[in-house]
């Protein structure tokens, strides 16, 4: 087991900055997810954990030991690439053991050694019946368990994983999911594991980093970042759908602090109220809210809000509907027993219990 911190890190390519002032703890057998869109600098960051890049600024430490100097195959880390880089021209036995025979001196290790531990992983993965084919005698799914064989026999310290499973098909993205996941607990090993789709990383991981732009934006627990985003860009990555961001405005009337849109406006507690006037840089807000916190009703007299149903997407028990606000567009939940029709008017009613206010200017969570 170890820990790994990364304190401060830049990295730049040229006049290009991949990653920004990145500041983060991973603990003893934690499973760390970091996940953001393409090209925010997530592989950056495992790379130069892995010492594949070295960084312009910041330290990196893995078990309290600062390892910016230290050549990866010093590092006692493990990487699993995107395209599962095996050796075309190796069985998939050489494959597994290739990482401890290129050390076998330094870890004092015979070829009974070796055949053990390749044996027991390849059985751990239950390719134990694969280790005389060629990976291109292999499906997508039996050549991601080589990798990550090769990755685990020597038994690293820091297990690294960029967008493992992006090349599989749905249905086996889901299996090998609950593998790795069930792996890295039997394995009590800490990981680090890159992707850029949310339902890996909110399925398997302790804790998430959100990224963006070569910066870390919030770190958090899956429920944490779903329920209270920092700012706006993370609560419109986590969440299928993600979540509706209306733009607003508040204005103080008779005593009363109302959150207003063209659609609708609501007084907000007094608290609220306060820390809102206290904390925004201007009137105009953000309203942030959950698909599964909006109402959809047929009657008139039993919403509020008046909308348009745009699009109904049936998706089994349920359906999504996108519905148009004057001119803001939200999308709700409904049951999918209710039938509704492209441009028929519908009435909405909010859960206020449940809304976020982000500030306009900066994104970030007011309240």
């Amino acid at each position: 087991m170890a820990r790994v911190k990364l304190l401060n890190v830049t990295k730049k390519f040229g006049k290009v900055t991949a990653i920004e002032n990145i500041t983060f703890n991973v603990n003893d057998a934690e499973f760390f997810a970091i996940i953001g869109p393409t090209g925010c600098g997530k592989t950056t960051v495992l790379r130069v954990i892995a010492g594949l890049e070295t960084p312009d600024e910041g330290e990196i430490y893995i078990d309290d030991k600062l390892v910016n100097l230290v050549h990866p195959k010093d590092r006692d880390v493990a990487m699993v690439f995107q395209n599962y880089a095996l050796y075309p021209h190796m069985k998939v036995y050489e494959n597994i053991a290739f990482p401890l025979m290129v050390r076998k001196k330094e870890l004092k290790l015979t070829n009974d050694d070796i055949e053990k531990r390749v044996k027991a992983i390849a059985k751990l993965l239950e390719i134990e019946n694969l280790l005389d084919r060629y990976p291109s005698q292999l499906s997508g799914g039996q050549q991601q368990r080589v990798a990550l064989a090769r990755a685990l026999v020597r038994k690293p310290k820091v297990w690294l994983l960029d967008e493992p499973l992006s090349n599989l098909d749905a249905k086996l993205r889901l299996q090998m999911r609950a593998e790795i996941k069930k792996y890295q607990a039997d394995l009590n090993i800490t990981t680090i594991y890159v992707t850029h789709d949310q339902i890996e990383a909110m399925s398997m991981a302790d804790r998430i980093a959100v990224m963006n732009s070569g910066r870390i934006l919030q770190i958090g627990k899956a429920e944490e970042l779903y329920n209270r985003p920092e700012e706006v860009f993370v609560a419109t990555f986590i969440g299928i759908p993600p979540m509706n961001i209306i733009p607003c405005e508040y204005v103080v009337k008779e005593n009363r602090v109302l959150l207003k849109h063209s659609s609708f406006e609501f007084a907000l507690e007094q608290q609220i109220a306060e820390k809102l006037i206290k904390s925004a840089s201007s009137k105009e807000v953000m309203l942030g809210i959950r698909a599964e916190y909006i109402r959809v009703e047929k009657l008139k007299e039993r919403g509020d809000i008046r909308g348009k149903i745009l699009i109904a997407e049936m998706l089994g028990a349920e359906q999504l509907l996108m519905i148009e606000l004057n001119g803001t567009i939200i999308r709700a939940k409904a049951s999918s027993n209710i039938k509704f029709n492209i441009g028929e008017e519908v009435y909405l009613n909010f859960d206020w219990s449940k809304i976020l206010i982000f500030d306009s200017k900066t994104n970030k969570l007011i309240i």
